[in-house]
């Protein structure tokens, strides 16, 4: 039963580039997302085909293309590649690649805005399985009943193929939340350090956590965090990456929404994928 409970209206979402969703009863684990691709490694005249996945622990499914979410999905190698117009609507393929060279390519892609909003209880357990302290701190103030959770968040996601040159991996991309590693984070150091920036500028106290798929996981394994820490004022952090297979690294963040008549809050959440 909703009551008086009155959301932003369809158009209204849409005309500020949302879709509208309401979740009344779900469940309080948050739901990674990530690029997943055919090949891990770039090769002139190979076929690298990309999808997209959502889940939980590196288990996840896939999820269809939606022309409507994109406001950005690119392949970045010599010159960026505009794939936009290149995914069908409703197909798990979304994009088949041809590399021109070995160098390497960074798959990007960015959401629009989607409409979620939990119930009170729900929403303070969200935010502090992600450790998104200062929302959970701002709805716990003295004398303030919490409300329901009213959020929009959006996904900005890339995926490293690997290639020789690894400057293609540790430059900043222009992504709204962006993971930029110092070095090929699919080479065998054990330590890979990062930068989080969000609207290009350091992000600080950003917990960041990242999942290994060994290979001889399967699909249906539901796997923790293998490494996590948060970064520091200047929005750098290292983690442990040990072991060989897929890895996921990811953070989020969320900020009072820029338009408190569609939402309170907005989240970005960001991702990288690449194996060794």
């Amino acid at each position: 039963m909703m009551g008086d409970l009155t959301l932003p209206s369809e158009d209204a979402l849409y005309r500020f580039g949302l879709l509208a969703l309401l979740v009344l009863a779900a469940p309080v684990s948050a739901h990674e997302y990530w690029l997943s691709t055919n090949t891990w490694r770039c090769a002139a005249g190979d076929s690298v085909v990309v999808r997209a996945i959502v889940g939980t622990g590196f288990r996840g499914e896939l999820k269809p293309y939606t022309p409507k979410r994109v406001v950005r999905f690119t392949f970045e190698g010599t010159h960026a590649l505009d794939l936009t117009s290149v995914g069908v609507n409703g197909e798990p393929v979304w994009a088949r690649v041809t590399p021109s060279d070995a160098l390497g390519g960074v798959v990007c892609y960015e959401s629009n805005g989607t409409y979620i909003e939990l119930p009170p209880a729900d929403f303070d357990r969200y935010l502090k399985l992600e450790g998104l302290s200062g929302p959970l701190a701002a709805r716990a103030r003295p004398g303030a009943s919490a409300p329901p959770g009213r959020e929009v968040y959006r996904r900005s996601c890339k995926a490293w193929i690997r290639g020789t040159d690894a400057a293609r991996i540790t430059r900043a991309y222009g992504l709204p939340l962006e993971l930029i590693p110092d070095a090929d984070p699919a080479a065998s150091a054990s330590k890979v350090g990062f930068r989080v920036l969000y609207e290009g500028k350091p992000l600080a106290d950003a917990l960041v956590r990242a999942w290994l798929r060994p290979a001889s996981a399967a699909e249906s394994d539901s796997l923790g965090p293998s490494a996590s820490a948060r970064t520091d004022a200047s929005g750098r952090v290292t983690l442990s990456l040990k072991g060989d297979g897929r890895w996921l690294v990811s953070t989020v963040h969320m900020v009072p929404s820029p338009d408190p008549k569609l939402a309170d809050w907005q989240s970005t959440w960001a991702s990288l994928t690449f194996r060794r």
